[in-house]
């Protein structure tokens, strides 16, 4: 499935780049004067753009899975992280405690989660997946909140449960389990990066007020 990053490539980044040549003084193409519709238009101008390689992209994505209580079973850490390879469509690797902590009841070389790193097409294809069937199965879903940026342009998100992704059976699952999502981009603010995601496709809530001030990238 590349149809996001067909999207990326052929739609986003020209726009991006669009926006970066009209900018440019001195520019005699006969596109130039050509205004750009939607929420691309004046990214150049208004995210400070001087070079193709500072428009945005995803770097990867970063999916992880807290077991809880269910560590210390191993049919559930197996049916967890078959689901996780399942929905990411990636094989997970299982986290284990580096040391033991008696309040908690953990040891060491414990299962305490489970994780997934992904890249390249699979990257496009679970970003894919997520916000074009996943978010419209949520129930009562009233948009992401644009708050959730961490000051460097990434943006991280939780999910309570995983029946909105197609790949999960109903009949086949034992319990609710969620899940932590954190999209890393190369973005270098917090709202340079809505503007990206938003061109993606991510659905922002309309409600809430735009990323605060971020933190430099260096």
């Amino acid at each position: 499935m590349q149809r996001l990053k067909k999207f990326y490539l052929e739609k986003v980044f020209p726009e991006w780049a669009a926006e970066l040549k009209n900018a440019t003084p001195n520019n005699n193409s006969s596109e130039s004067g050509t205004k750009q519709n939607g929420i691309l238009s004046q990214s150049s101008a208004k995210h400070k753009i001087r070079n193709l390689h500072q428009i945005p992209r995803v770097e990867k994505i970063v999916i992880n899975r807290g077991l809880g209580a269910d560590s210390t079973n191993a049919k559930t850490v197996d049916a967890s992280l078959a689901e996780l390879t399942q929905i990411s469509g990636q094989k997970s690797v299982v986290c284990l405690a580096r040391k033991s902590v008696a309040g908690f009841g953990i040891r060491e070389e414990m299962p305490v989660g489970m994780k997934v790193t992904l890249r390249g097409a699979r990257m496009y294809a679970f970003l894919d997946r997520l916000i074009n069937l996943a978010f419209p199965r949520i129930r009562d879903f009233q948009g992401l909140s644009p708050q959730s940026f961490d000051g460097y342009g990434n943006y991280s998100l939780g999910l309570r449960e995983q029946l909105m992704f197609p790949e999960v059976d109903y009949e086949s699952i034992d319990k609710s389990r969620g899940m932590d999502i954190s999209i890393v981009t190369s973005a270098q603010t917090d709202a340079q990066a809505l503007d990206f995601l938003k061109a993606l496709g991510m659905p922002f809530a309309a409600s809430e007020s735009s990323p605060s001030a971020s933190k430099n990238r260096n």
